[in-house]
């Protein structure tokens, strides 16, 4: 059985890792938000496990039985998050935390019957992948707005950041998960980008078209 403390270690290299081949003691930390020292100390320990390959000063990576844990962590909490929006009615910017709580609930079982339950979704509220029992998933091809090409369009599929204010935002515009957008203009002082939506014109900053994805 591995602690809180552990799965959260584990879940962060798991995302870290995605856009890296090892990941350094320094972005856990970051992420984590505690010292250094309080990282190597735990990374120690999964390894231990054998659940990391860690050696000093030369990054981090999972070890297979380490990734399995950290995907079935993903799977509950994108399982959780879809049912509270789905069938508690919450908002998108409203789960994260709730399902960061739920995601540690050591029954398989109940999250095979909650999966079932729900028809099992591919992807959560928020449009990211949901893993299957096996640990497997579908991965959209994704791509920001900012990649987009004047008159270039999509449909909204992603958020790379799920902060609430960033959501709630998003959610204000109109800009949510399934709505089709086209780039109508780009202003070139600073980049921002003005989308034609449903009839309507909505005017976005480099960051956020940074961190709004389509699929094409």
């Amino acid at each position: 059985m591995n602690t809180l403390a552990e799965e959260n270690y584990l879940k962060s290299i798991y995302h870290l890792s995605l856009n890296a081949e090892s990941v350094s003691t320094n972005q856990l930390a970051a992420l984590l938000n505690t010292k250094a020292s309080s990282v190597t100390d735990m990374l120690k320990k999964l390894a231990d496990k054998e659940l990391i390959n860690y050696t000093p000063y030369q990054g981090v990576t999972l070890m297979a039985a380490g990734e399995k844990i950290a995907v079935n962590i993903i799977r509950k909490h994108r399982l959780w998050e879809f049912f509270l929006v789905e069938k508690l009615n919450f908002k998108w910017d409203e789960v994260h935390e709730m399902a960061e709580e739920m995601e540690h609930i050591s029954s398989n079982e109940l999250i095979d019957r909650l999966d079932k339950f729900m028809n099992f979704p591919k992807y959560d509220p928020h449009g990211d992948p949901i893993p299957d029992s096996n640990g497997k998933f579908k991965i959209h091809d994704l791509k920001p707005v900012s990649a987009i090409e004047l008159n270039g369009s999509g449909i909204i599929c992603g958020v790379r950041d799920h902060s609430a204010a960033f959501l709630q935002y998003l959610e204000k515009h109109g800009l949510t998960i399934g709505k089709k957008i086209m780039v109508e203009d780009i202003i070139e002082f600073d980049r921002s980008m003005v989308l034609q939506m449903e009839n309507k014109t909505v005017q976005i900053s480099r960051e956020v078209a940074n961190n709004l994805l389509i699929t094409l």
